[in-house]
């Protein structure tokens, strides 16, 4: 068994791309006001995951993937 981890890739489904981007979200439905949970984003996938978050209104931060 490895010791490494393995690589942070993007969240879009069919993506192997590292990530670039922490996409922080919660639903407020379900989800106290200060839960974050995350979805890792690539470049080209950072705009579209962020507005599939956005138009449900559960995206609250959008900040550099740093491992």
């Amino acid at each position: 068994m490895s010791d490494e981890a393995a690589p942070a890739v993007c969240s879009a489904r069919g993506c192997g791309r590292p990530a670039t981007w922490s996409l922080l979200w919660n639903n407020p439905k379900i989800h106290t006001p200060d839960r974050r949970k995350t979805w890792l984003a690539c470049d080209e996938h950072k705009e579209s995951l962020s507005d599939f978050l956005a138009r449900r209104s559960f995206l609250r931060e959008v900040e550099p993937f740093t491992e």
